[in-house]
């Protein structure tokens, strides 16, 4: 479930991306920005702590946390360790009271583990542009958001497909402001490295933006498609190296739109095995029924109209009560997929996750993104 806060992800969702991450068992105390509950609503820990009901851990100078579960590599999706368990990216992360105008908070990721909850959150990370970012032409980006994942280099753990915003004088054509970060035992771990995408690929002066994974050309090779000017997509054949670059890569594809995004749920939409691309003329807002045309895969990679495609609806349960707000919040949704993802949040200082079972309208867990200050 990768998403991302503010950009595209490899589902298609402009959101958090949604790994799995797990219970808060026994440091609900101690977090107390997280609470975890059972279907009545009442904490697992025995405390009798409600979702909800505890305050956003903030202004506290070391939280504890867990060491990454090493992995051996799997197949399931935005999991950067390999051990099977779907992981949780974070976008839009609270910031100290002090920061509020600073730069960005950078990316957080919280992991996956094998509980009914799916997601730990004593078991994170954050990612910065400063700790793990890769300079253009000397200058480290101050924005640093998660686009998308996927197994890029095609070794069993995902990748992470972050935006940023690189150094540019507005003459000709821009620099790529993709870079990616690979998974690993571990979880995410180094410096990111710029995209490379080839002069032949790219058309127009715009920026390379919404990037999609997908099987577009049917080898069973994670490849990427990213938007170029005029309604033409960049289409780069995987796997990837670890220095950025596709195995291939081919002119631009005509008949794209300015938005891509990946179908959601099923990527191959007509079942002939190829991945398939939607396109739109603009951004769409998660949760909300909205149209699109498709770009159909095919053994060449995406190039045939599709007809047009429909951004269904989600009814999102019941918003948590946010701790601490005073006035009304803000609910967006994340993640529709393995788990319904929200986030309610009131300016730059507060907000809470929660995580909800198809259906449910009591969260499996909750926290606040405070837990990633240091």
């Amino acid at each position: 479930m990768p998403i991302r806060t503010g950009g595209t992800n490899g589902t298609g969702a402009k959101t958090a991306v949604m790994t799995g991450v797990g219970l808060c068992t026994a440091l609900a105390l101690l977090l107390t920005g997280c609470s975890g509950s059972g279907s009545d609503g009442e904490s697992a820990d025995g405390t009798g702590v409600k979702n909800g009901d505890t305050a956003p851990l903030a202004d506290r100078a070391s939280v504890p946390k867990r060491p990454v579960p090493r992995g051996d590599g799997s197949e399931v999706p935005a999991d950067f360790n390999g051990d099977g368990h779907r992981d949780l990216v974070l976008n839009d992360l609270v910031k100290a009271p002090d920061a509020v105008q600073g730069d960005d908070a950078g990316i957080g990721i919280v992991y996956g583990s094998g509980t009914p909850r799916g997601v730990d959150p004593a078991v994170r990370q954050t990612l910065t542009p400063a700790a793990n970012g890769a300079p253009t032409d000397g200058v480290l980006p101050a924005a640093f958001d998660a686009a998308a994942s996927c197994d890029l280099d095609g070794d069993g753990f995902a990748d992470l497909i972050v935006s940023t915003d690189p150094p540019y004088d507005g003459l000709g054509r821009p620099p790529v402001p993709l870079q990616l970060l690979f998974g690993g035992p571990d979880g995410i771990t180094g410096k990111a490295v710029v995209l490379k995408i080839p002069a032949k690929a790219r058309y127009g002066d715009e920026w390379p933006d919404h990037p999609v994974c997908g099987d577009f050309d049917g080898d069973d090779k994670p490849d990427l498609a990213v938007t170029a000017s005029a309604g033409q997509v960049s289409y780069l054949r995987g796997p990837f190296s670890r220095a950025g670059a596709p195995r291939a890569a081919t002119a631009p594809v005509p008949g794209g739109g300015p938005v891509l995004y990946a179908p959601a749920g099923k990527a191959d939409t007509d079942g002939d095995g190829y991945d398939d691309l939607v396109h739109a003329t603009r951004t769409h807002e998660p949760g909300k029924a909205a149209k699109g045309k498709l770009l159909l895969g095919g053994p060449r990679g995406p190039g045939e109209a599709g007809g047009t495609y429909t951004f269904k609806a989600v009814a999102l349960p019941p918003p948590p009560k946010l701790p601490g707000a005073d006035g009304k919040a803000t609910t967006d949704l994340m993640e529709s997929a393995e788990f319904i993802v929200t986030r309610t949040h009131q300016g730059e200082e507060k907000d809470l996750i929660a995580l909800y079972r198809s259906g449910k309208s009591d969260p499996v867990v909750s926290f606040s993104t405070s837990i990633f200050l240091k």
